[in-house]
């Protein structure tokens, strides 16, 4: 009686690590989205938020931007995003400090702050930038902060 129930036991040890195994092993290649090709690694998270610093801000809006080896992620139009991060090769000041817009503007205080955190071309990157209100925002940011 008694190596009946070590048998079981055994037998019983045997199939759920056989099973956990399985399971750990067609779970893994679902994880891991990326070949590790040529590209460098390009994977942002963008926000939008009230406030004046990143201690104090709260999160209005928040998106997923991949670039290589194509636009990718959450963002609305991550091609146009990609595109215009491209075109200043990832200087995220020259995103939010773009060309004087046209647009007429109050003088209302009204702090929108602005993030970038993650990896572009394999380089970390991790910027804030705070605009007076979000009409200052909407004529200066481009597609990138466009969410």
């Amino acid at each position: 009686m008694r190596y009946i129930a070590g048998a079981i036991a055994l037998g019983t040890a045997l199939v759920l690590g056989t099973l956990a195994t399985t399971a750990q092993a067609v779970a893994a290649p679902a994880q891991s989205g990326r070949s590790g090709g040529l590209y460098a690694p390009t994977e942002l998270v963008l926000t939008v938020g009230q406030g004046e610093s990143r201690a104090t801000a709260t999160v209005q809006r928040a998106v997923t931007l991949s670039c290589a080896p194509t636009a990718t992620g959450s963002h609305p139009a991550p091609k146009a995003a990609c595109t215009q991060l491209r075109a200043v090769s990832g200087d995220f000041d020259k995103v939010t400090n773009t060309t004087v817009s046209e647009r007429v503007c109050t003088k209302e205080w009204a702090p929108i702050l602005v993030t970038a955190d993650g990896v572009w071309q394999g380089k970390r990157v991790s910027y804030t930038y705070t605009f007076a209100n979000a009409c200052t925002m909407a004529g200066g940011t481009g597609s990138v902060f466009l969410f």
